[in-house]
């Protein structure tokens, strides 16, 4: 019998990296191809385990080069494309919102031609709750899959444009597609210059951790396995057409993960040091999964056990993000968070 065979897009980066092992080890009569560009967040040394593994198969390669995916995809004739591949740091673009378009935009164009060209069976596109905008401080109020499209920032924009194009080719040209939306996701390989690696790593190293205004933008956090274990749900058995949203139930303040950062290590809080706000800073998220657990879906992770988990990760596993904050890293953190229109409240 025929293999089936399966495209990861950003399988190099956080959750596509991870959802790689997962798939890999879990599915080892399915091939797996891991197409990635390895930019500043992709990384290689997070498969050395599974590198030796005969269903597994990195392949570099930029989704937007069209000549060069429609060679790959006549070439392998997947059944099967999960996308993550993106450009996903908001304060970036801010900075160069035309990377965003060009790789999120025109990077999926080019993946949905891809795929209807060969015929695939199914398409997962791996959005994020960014796209519905923001929500209140009302605990009650929630993102659905029917929540209007409000994007405020050039990232949550260019994935929101990425959302209707993949909706467009199934309502146009019948491509079996699913979209997941999830909230923020975190665990292990999270790239340090987001909120819960760059507290820990800089909490280890005894610096000060900068939070966004007063840190009371509230998000609700999901361990990057139970992202995994949706994403295979809905690739296996979800509604052809159809959204999901991936919630994980812990709602928290961007100070209240610090605080629980320091705390678990051990630290002072006066390593919290208040900057001015981010541009367009959404106040919360905070998604209903129903629909997604009445496929038979739920997240296994307490944030209270996850957060303890992804700190001890990043203590046994300090070589790998110390490797990473050095360099152009380095040189970004700086301008971002120390640049001279940079303003500190204290």
């Amino acid at each position: 019998m025929k293999r089936k065979k399966m495209l990861v897009t950003g399988g190099s980066g956080f959750i596509g990296g991870n959802f790689v092992q997962y798939i890999v080890n879990k599915y080892p009569e399915y091939d797996i191809y891991n197409l990635d560009l390895l930019t500043y967040a992709g990384d290689l040394t997070k498969h050395k385990d599974i590198e030796v593994k005969d269903n597994y198969l990195f392949v570099k390669g930029d989704i937007a080069d069209r000549e060069s995916i429609m060679s790959l995809f006549e070439k392998e004739k997947f059944d099967f494309v999960v996308h993550f591949a993106a450009e996903s740091h908001v304060d970036r673009s801010i900075t160069d919102p035309g990377v965003f378009v060009q790789t999120n935009v025109v990077g999926t164009q080019t993946l949905l031609d891809a795929s209807r060209h060969v015929g695939i069976t199914k398409f997962v596109h791996v959005s994020t709750d960014e796209v519905y905008g923001e929500l209140d401080f009302d605990p009650t109020t929630f993102f659905t899959e029917n929540t209007p499209l409000q994007p405020n920032s050039p990232y949550s924009a260019s994935k929101a444009s990425s959302d209707f194009l993949v909706r467009a080719y199934h309502e146009t040209y019948g491509l079996p597609v699913n979209i997941t939306r999830c909230s923020n996701n975190y665990g292990p390989f999270h790239f340090p210059e987001k909120l819960i690696p760059l507290t820990i790593s800089r909490v280890l190293n005894e610096e000060k951790v900068p939070v966004y205004g007063d840190g009371k933008n509230i998000r609700d956090w999901l361990h990057v396995i139970d992202h995994c274990s949706a994403i295979d749900l809905v690739l296996h058995k979800g509604q052809v057409g159809e959204v999901y949203n991936v919630g994980g139930h812990n709602e928290k303040t961007n100070l209240e993960v610090v605080k629980s950062i320091i705390n678990i290590l051990g630290k002072s809080e006066n390593l919290i040091e208040f900057v001015e706000d981010r541009l367009g800073h959404d106040k919360r998220y905070a998604i209903d999964p129903t629909k997604l657990e009445q496929l038979g879906w739920e997240p296994t992770y307490k944030f209270e056990t996850g957060i303890a988990q992804t700190i001890q990760w990043y203590i046994d596993n300090k070589d790998w993000w110390e490797q990473i904050i050095s360099g152009e890293y380095k040189e970004y953190f700086d301008k971002q968070y120390n640049g001279k229109d940079q303003k500190i409240k204290h």
